[in-house]
């Protein structure tokens, strides 16, 4: 397992930006969620009082209790009706130390006199922000798709965001037959844009329609790819390092309407979950490669293959102080396009 030092990618250990941390239809039932990221341990649940969503360090201070881990037993969580979250706090099983949204400790029921200021745990920001993301969430013309979770990758995440540049490995994963490729490097944004047939998503001869596809990095682990081709659609892909070299990664499906109809039908939610589920498998063709290879460190990088340093550049001012990014920009901004390629916005010229 390689780490951020292995890949030289800067200072930070794991990187700045916003990440998935849950789906949020894990949090209805107001049981805590043990979650680890970054190497650290969370707790993470939804309030009761007002839906707002928490998420705070695991340990009790007291005496080093997880907050979150699951527990049938304590009888706390058993008065509690299954949970240990009441309103919008929560309380440890072990001695029922109550902390509130913002980590602070505000009840020992067997203590007379003042609370320790040390009584506390860290709160983290953490926001259900999708539908600020897309519109298409919240559209009665588009069927939501659901989070597939696909499991834990023992790779580091440069890895998953190296794929943003490849251009070489299109054909021969997913059976593409790619008519314009290129990449733009700009900000926090790592674009891809492409099109041709795409064997597992329109058709298993590739011709059955193109697939175009305009591919975002927003920061280091939100990728959306708008699509159209068999349907239109929105493609979720999103990564969170667990530990160093260790991601966690989902996926999702949001599709317009099939049959064009607002609000979309039920035969649209059928053909919205199996298109989902033919993207999943498409994403597979990745995941099942990264899961066998080794980490790529120092890669044999031909110009055909397509940008992969440049993107590395990019990648890495995450990995650094803010007031660094410029150093790193100044390296890789602009449009690329892979020797032998026909760059996307150049229109091929009839025959």
């Amino acid at each position: 397992m390689a780490t951020s030092k292995d890949y030289r990618l800067g200072e930070f250990t794991f990187p700045r930006g916003w990440f998935m941390i849950a789906d949020a239809e894990e949090l209805n039932t107001h049981k805590p969620l043990a979650v680890r990221f970054f190497g650290k341990d969370f707790a993470l649940y939804r309030g009761r009082a007002t839906g707002k969503v928490v998420l705070l360090d695991a340990y009790c201070p007291h005496m080093k209790t997880h907050l979150a881990a699951p527990n049938n037993t304590s009888y706390v969580v058993i008065d509690g009706g299954g949970s240990n979250v009441e309103g919008d706090a929560i309380r440890c099983p072990y001695h029922a130390w109550r902390f509130g949204a913002d980590g602070k400790c505000d009840d020992i029921p067997y203590h007379q006199g003042p609370i320790p200021a040390a009584a506390c745990v860290k709160s983290w920001t953490v926001a259900e922000s999708l539908g600020a993301i897309l519109p298409q969430w919240n559209d009665a013309g588009w069927v939501r798709g659901h989070w597939d979770h696909l499991g834990v990758l023992n790779q580091h995440p440069q890895e998953v965001v190296d794929n943003i540049a490849d251009y070489g490995h299109l054909s021969p994963i997913h059976g593409s037959t790619v008519e314009r490729f290129e990449n733009e490097f700009k900000g926090h944004h790592a674009i891809q844009r492409q099109c041709g047939g795409h064997r597992t998503l329109v058709g298993v001869d590739g011709a059955s329609a193109i697939l175009h596809t305009d591919t975002v990095y927003h920061g280091p682990g939100v990728l959306i790819s708008m699509m159209t081709g068999l349907f239109e659609t929105a493609l979720l892909i999103m990564h969170t390092p667990i530990d160093d070299g260790v991601v966690k990664v989902w996926h999702s499906l949001i599709v317009k309407s099939p049959s064009g109809s607002v609000p979309s039908t039920t035969t649209d939610l059928v053909a919205s979950r199996q298109y989902q589920e033919s993207s999943r498998l498409a994403f597979a063709q990745d995941f099942e490669v990264w899961t066998n290879k080794a980490p790529c460190l120092n890669g044999l990088f031909i110009p055909s293959d397509g940008p992969f340093l440049k993107a590395r550049i990019w990648y890495k001012q995450f990995y650094n102080p803010r007031a660094m990014k410029h150093e790193f920009l100044e390296q890789c901004e602009g449009l690329y396009v892979p020797r032998g390629a026909t760059a996307y916005t150049e229109v091929p010229e009839a025959a």
